[in-house]
């Protein structure tokens, strides 16, 4: 279906660089989005039109700061640790730049684990969590002004691509930073996947909020086209996520006996904060029992590619 004209306003894909406004379709069509598709390369994405609507600077407020300085930092590190057990294969040391680096928990993992960190992180609350409470090397500056005389052995990016506009950029400024030999690590939900595939529009990955849909063939074109040759791919299914997002509203929509009362849009952040730190307030023995279990949980459902996000290492060519 071809797209309206306002939505053409300004479009083309960040994958390949196509800017014909006559190549673009309408994928869905939302109350307050709209998902098109790139007829060149099937990039899938919400056109600029919405992104203007779209600002990160004061995504998280106090509350949640309070909720997550409330939080199990030990069980937060241990999620992230997994991460790196992966990230070791490819670079098991040097230099990290964790770029959206949130509330610091995956660079605390990766110091334990011997690498030199640097964050960036443009949201206020997070920012000064990272800095004021876990002590880190984060800085709260604009990413494309880094001097580019600096170069990191691996740069990652948990859950950041999605959201950013003109993601192509982005990448660029990241190839720019990155040593020759280095890694991108990143994570993003995966459009291509079983859940994205059977769920369509009513993905719950898919909001205003996240307006890069990536699959592994345009995420691989989008990193060659910047220099980087994507080495390897890992299905993800977060299990943070898995309680914060999905258990959380399936409980309270049990309690209220409506599934009508509760969406995922009255749940706050601060809300999905504090469930997850009842969830793991509980004795050592018990969270490491979770942890051990987690961890297998993790690995085979990675191994048997089921999840709803994907992980990415592409080497600096």
């Amino acid at each position: 279906m071809s797209i309206p004209a306002h939505l053409q306003e300004d479009i083309r894909c960040c994958v390949c660089a196509n800017s014909d406004k006559n190549q673009f379709d309408l994928l869905y069509q939302k109350e307050n989005f709209a998902v098109v598709t790139c007829n060149h390369c099937s990039f899938q994405f919400i056109p600029p039109y919405y992104r203007k609507k779209i600002e990160y600077t004061q995504y998280k407020n106090e509350e949640v700061t309070k909720a997550v300085r409330q939080g199990n930092n030990w069980i937060k590190i241990q999620r992230h640790k997994l991460r790196l057990n992966w990230i070791k294969k490819f670079k098991p040391s040097g230099s990290l730049f964790d770029l959206g680096a949130g509330w610091g928990h995956f660079m605390l993992a990766a110091k334990e684990e011997g690498y030199s960190i640097y964050g960036i992180e443009i949201a206020e609350q997070p920012y000064r969590y990272c800095v004021d409470d876990l002590k880190l090397p984060v800085e709260h500056i604009d990413f494309f002004k880094m001097d580019p005389s600096k170069k990191f052995d691996v740069i990652t990016l948990w859950d950041v691509l999605e959201h950013i506009d003109k993601a192509d950029e982005f990448v660029a400024k990241i190839a720019e930073l990155t040593a020759p030999g280095g890694y991108l690590i990143l994570q993003v939900p995966q459009i291509d996947s079983f859940f994205a595939k059977r769920h369509k529009d009513q993905w719950k990955m898919m909001g205003l909020d996240h307006v890069n849909y990536f699959g592994k063939s345009t995420i691989k074109r989008l990193l060659e086209r910047h220099g980087f040759e994507v080495e390897a791919y890992k299905s993800s299914f977060e299990i943070k996520l898995f309680i914060m997002y999905t258990l959380l509203p399936l409980v309270k929509r049990l309690k209220k006996k409506n599934s009508k009362a509760v969406t995922n849009g009255t749940i706050s952040a601060a809300d999905r904060q504090n469930y997850f730190n009842r969830f793991t307030k509980r004795p050592k023995w018990q969270l490491k029992l979770f942890v051990w279990i987690h961890n297998r949980i993790y690995n085979t459902l990675s191994n048997l590619n089921i999840g709803e996000e994907m992980m990415v290492a592409a080497r600096k060519k």
